[in-house]
Protein backbone atom coordinates (compact mmCIF):
# COMPACT_ATOMS: atom_id res chain seq x y z
CA UNK A 1 0.00 0.00 0.00
CA UNK A 2 1.64 3.10 -0.88
CA UNK A 3 0.56 6.10 0.97
CA UNK A 4 1.46 8.86 -0.65
CA UNK A 5 -0.36 10.16 -3.75
CA UNK A 6 3.18 10.99 -5.34
CA UNK A 7 6.32 10.30 -4.46
CA UNK A 8 7.50 13.94 -6.02
CA UNK A 9 5.54 15.23 -3.26
CA UNK A 10 7.25 13.74 -0.18
CA UNK A 11 10.31 14.70 -1.50
CA UNK A 12 9.11 18.60 -1.71
CA UNK A 13 7.28 18.69 1.51
CA UNK A 14 8.04 19.44 4.67
CA UNK A 15 8.36 17.00 7.02
CA UNK A 16 5.72 18.53 9.24
CA UNK A 17 3.46 19.12 5.79
CA UNK A 18 4.82 15.14 5.36
CA UNK A 19 3.08 14.13 8.89
CA UNK A 20 -0.35 15.96 8.66
CA UNK A 21 -0.75 14.49 5.26
CA UNK A 22 0.26 11.13 6.52
CA UNK A 23 -2.00 11.08 9.88
CA UNK A 24 -5.20 11.74 7.98
CA UNK A 25 -4.87 8.86 5.75
CA UNK A 26 -3.03 6.23 8.07
CA UNK A 27 -4.33 4.08 10.60
CA UNK A 28 -6.00 6.32 13.22
CA UNK A 29 -4.53 4.38 16.07
CA UNK A 30 -0.85 4.40 15.21
CA UNK A 31 -1.76 7.78 14.63
CA UNK A 32 -2.87 8.19 18.47
CA UNK A 33 -0.17 5.59 20.03
CA UNK A 34 2.74 7.63 18.43
CA UNK A 35 1.59 11.23 19.32
CA UNK A 36 1.11 10.11 23.20
CA UNK A 37 4.81 8.81 22.91
CA UNK A 38 5.61 12.17 21.87
CA UNK A 39 3.74 13.91 24.52
CA UNK A 40 5.29 11.20 27.08
CA UNK A 41 8.35 12.32 25.86
CA UNK A 42 7.76 15.64 26.63
CA UNK A 43 5.95 15.46 30.03
CA UNK A 44 9.36 13.20 30.88
CA UNK A 45 11.45 15.73 29.78
CA UNK A 46 9.31 19.09 31.71
CA UNK A 47 9.79 16.76 34.74
CA UNK A 48 13.38 16.61 34.43
CA UNK A 49 13.48 20.22 34.11
CA UNK A 50 11.29 20.79 37.12
CA UNK A 51 13.05 18.49 39.17
CA UNK A 52 16.36 20.64 38.47
CA UNK A 53 14.63 23.51 39.72
CA UNK A 54 13.23 25.67 36.72
CA UNK A 55 14.45 29.42 37.46
CA UNK A 56 13.96 32.40 35.81
CA UNK A 57 16.92 32.41 33.84
CA UNK A 58 16.04 28.74 32.44
CA UNK A 59 12.94 29.63 31.94
CA UNK A 60 13.95 32.83 29.75
CA UNK A 61 16.63 30.63 27.99
CA UNK A 62 13.61 28.56 26.86
CA UNK A 63 11.40 31.15 25.65
CA UNK A 64 14.59 32.46 23.24
CA UNK A 65 15.02 29.22 22.23
CA UNK A 66 11.48 28.87 20.90
CA UNK A 67 12.69 30.44 17.70
CA UNK A 68 15.57 28.25 16.64
CA UNK A 69 17.27 26.71 14.20
CA UNK A 70 18.74 23.92 16.32
CA UNK A 71 14.83 23.65 17.59
CA UNK A 72 13.91 23.43 14.12
CA UNK A 73 15.69 21.15 12.74
CA UNK A 74 14.82 19.32 15.98
CA UNK A 75 11.08 19.73 15.01
CA UNK A 76 11.50 18.52 11.70
CA UNK A 77 13.38 14.92 12.82
CA UNK A 78 10.10 14.26 15.36
CA UNK A 79 8.02 14.77 12.19
CA UNK A 80 10.47 12.97 9.94
CA UNK A 81 10.32 10.18 13.16
CA UNK A 82 6.68 10.32 13.32
CA UNK A 83 6.00 9.81 9.88
CA UNK A 84 8.76 6.89 10.12
CA UNK A 85 7.15 5.51 12.82
CA UNK A 86 3.32 5.70 11.21
CA UNK A 87 4.29 4.29 7.91
CA UNK A 88 6.00 1.08 9.43
CA UNK A 89 3.45 -0.16 11.18
CA UNK A 90 0.93 0.61 8.20
CA UNK A 91 2.54 -1.95 5.63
Amino acid sequence: MNIFDDEDDFMVSSPKENYFSIAKTANQNIVEMEIEKVFRRLAVAEKMLEERGLDEELEAQIKALVIDKDVDSRVASIFIELVGNIVTQCE
